[in-house]
């Protein structure tokens, strides 16, 4: 009867092939296209922010969907890209990692994910990406680590 969540998930998704897809010309239209969807589908946007290679979302889930609505996220942005020829975008992920937070963690995730590009001025992605596995303690073969971008 009664059903209770509190569930903060960190969505990364990378550009395929991490070609610098996502400009700076439209990347807040895309924010706010990708808040939308977020939205329509009852859940609560935290923050959003990224570098032309990849993006950063933080959200509240709610109980049902959390898992398939990641995927139309991804979907539904590529689609949004290419429909407004901005750029020629493929829906097939070039990674999707998920990563979930304690309620008490909400503003520094927040404030992260704020900080991308300032962020990505000191770290490369790579490096991020092995961090964030590292400290969610995620077992990788590095033979499968995404190689810097030259």
């Amino acid at each position: 009867a009664n059903t209770y969540t509190q569930i903060h998930i960190q969505i990364v998704f990378a550009v395929q092939n991490r070609i610098s897809l996502v400009k700076p010309s439209w990347e807040v239209e895309l924010y706010k296209y990708i808040t939308g969807i977020v939205q329509n589908n009852n859940h609560k946007l935290l923050a959003i922010n990224g570098s032309p290679t990849h993006l950063h979302f933080y959200w509240n889930a709610t109980y049902t969907g959390a898992v398939k609505f990641n995927k139309d996220i991804k979907r539904d942005s590529s689609i949004w890209i290419n429909e407004n020829s901005l750029q020629r975008a493929s829906s097939k992920a070039g990674g999707i990692w998920a990563f979930s937070y304690s309620r008490s963690q909400i503003p520094d995730v927040i404030h992260y994910i704020e900080d991308q590009k300032l962020h990505h001025k000191k770290i490369t992605f790579v490096e991020e990406y092995k961090q964030l596995l590292e400290k969610f303690e995620i077992p990788y073969d590095p033979k499968y680590i995404f190689k810097e971008v030259t």
